[in-house]
């Protein structure tokens, strides 16, 4: 079966059409919901505040922060993506601060082939295509083969592995039946859940916590700030539990 690609998840506008007046928020793809709805208060709150939404994978986000791609915020799915963004000078490392948590679930399409109801069940042979997100790039990628490798698991997934440029891209591979499961964030698998069943929760060796801090040289450092400061308030965590997500 050939897998169609995912429409691209740029929410508000792309940073390379945003003005210079813009508030530039580039977030990991898992996000994409509670960050929709977190610019649309933070803008409620500051008026004539443009937020523009950049989300994909977070060694994406932090490639295109490198390479002068306009960004304010940066808000990644996991500290490795961050700790090189740091150690790139790509962000002002005092602004650093962890934001939010999430869990690694296994997924199936709500109108599954197969019992699949613990991650050990996908060595059996009826099992074919598994998606993930490329640990090269994909912090829910890296928390999979983390979690597989300490399952003594990984082999045998990877053999039937079926690689996503971001979670959503793994979640819409589930959803559309192209796959026979799937590793995804709990917070996706709850935005489809009328496509998607959780088959099982997978404990991962290191937490699931979510980074941000301002980028270096933004020219809306003031604003990046209060945005992250509003993040990190109450109407904030109250809007990221809202999506699924923990504190962190």
């Amino acid at each position: 079966m050939r897998l169609r690609p995912l429409v691209a998840l740029l929410l508000l506008s792309v940073p390379t059409l945003a003005s210079a007046d813009d508030l530039v928020v580039s977030a990991a793809a898992s996000l994409t919901d509670a960050f929709h709805a977190m610019g649309k208060a933070f803008e409620a709150k500051h008026p004539g505040t443009h937020v523009v939404l950049n989300v994909a994978a977070s060694d994406v986000l932090l490639r295109q922060i490198a390479n002068g791609a306009p960004a304010d915020v940066f808000a990644s799915a996991d500290e490795e993506a961050m700790d090189k963004a740091v150690a790139a000078k790509a962000v002002e490392a005092a602004t650093r601060e962890d934001f939010a948590r999430n869990a690694l679930v296994l997924i199936v399409p709500k109108e599954g082939r197969g019992p699949i109801g613990k991650v050990d069940d996908l060595k059996d042979a009826s099992v074919r295509r598994v998606a993930y997100g490329d640990p090269a790039s994909v912090p829910a990628g890296r928390y999979t083969r983390a979690a597989l490798e300490k399952l003594g698991l990984w082999e045998a997934v990877l053999a039937k592995g079926v690689l996503a440029q971001n979670v959503r891209q793994g979640l819409d591979y589930v959803a559309r039946g192209e796959v026979d499961a799937g590793f995804v964030f709990a917070t996706d698998a709850a935005v489809a859940k009328d496509k998607v069943t959780v088959a099982a929760t997978v404990p991962t060796p290191t937490p699931i916590r979510y980074p941000i801090a301002v980028v270096a040289g933004s020219k809306q450092a003031g604003e990046a700030k209060a945005f992250q400061a509003f993040v990190r308030s109450p109407e904030g965590t109250a809007i990221l539990r809202g999506f699924g997500f923990g504190e962190p």
